[in-house]
């Protein structure tokens, strides 16, 4: 019993990275968050006052929390809707299930790069939006390994390394779809804790990055005045 229940484990494991690499690899060049759009939008949903990203550097991390913390929500509600969907077929959906979940973490993904100050408009942006989000999913790539490698070939590799870890750790759990009477109950609640863990753990990314930023501005403002008085 417990051998078959390993290799149960093992092909739905199997079969969700499969999934998963080929949901990120399919999404990631199609799904894009228009940023001048965005930026409206987080002034006037967030009250946010800005009229630029950069902007963001100058606001403090309580003043972004509750736009991070709603855009985290709101994707992982959309995901569990999905899912409640979608799940009740079991793992013959999880090939199209797992093409709009990438595409919701992507876009969920990219708002909070967005909301923390860091735009993706050159490659080098892109790459670091991709670095964070393998950071998110428990992965650390070397220095090394990402400046010998140009975005499009860096990113598919992000993407196999991601899908071989998130498809290990969910496996057990996205088991249960297998049943077809629990299967839509299943995947809702998997799909909302697979995408609200990822993006907590994106913000704390970005809310570092953040930091940094901001605790250099703050420097060098500091300095200006007694650079003044020297002068």
């Amino acid at each position: 019993m417990a051998m078959a229940d390993a290799s149960d484990s093992s092909l739905v494991s199997r079969a969700f990275q499969s999934a998963l690499r080929i949901g990120f690899r399919r999404a990631y060049p199609r799904v894009q968050v228009d940023a001048e759009k965005f930026l409206h939008h987080a002034r006037r949903a967030y009250s946010l006052p800005i009229e630029s990203w950069r902007d963001i550097h100058s606001l403090d991390e309580q003043t972004l929390m509750p736009a991070a913390e709603k855009i985290i929500w709101s994707s992982a509600r959309m995901a569990a809707l999905e899912g409640m969907g979608l799940g009740i077929g079991g793992l013959a959906t999880m090939l199209p299930d797992m093409g709009i979940l990438a595409a919701i973490t992507i876009r969920m993904l990219q708002k909070l790069s967005l909301i923390y100050g860091f735009e993706y408009s050159t490659p080098e942006e892109v790459g670091n939006l991709w670095l964070a989000a393998a950071s998110a999913a428990g992965l650390d790539f070397a220095r090394e390994f990402v400046e010998k490698r140009t975005l499009e070939h860096l990113v598919p590799r992000i993407i196999d390394a991601m899908a071989v870890k998130v498809g290990a750790e969910v496996a057990e759990k996205w088991a249960g779809r297998v049943l077809p009477l629990l299967s839509a109950g299943a995947a809702a609640t998997l799909n909302y804790y697979f995408v609200r863990s990822w993006g907590a753990r994106a913000q704390r990314h970005f809310l570092g990055k953040h930091r940094a930023v901001r605790g250099k501005l703050l420097a060098e403002r500091m300095l200006l005045p007694a650079a003044a008085q020297l002068s």
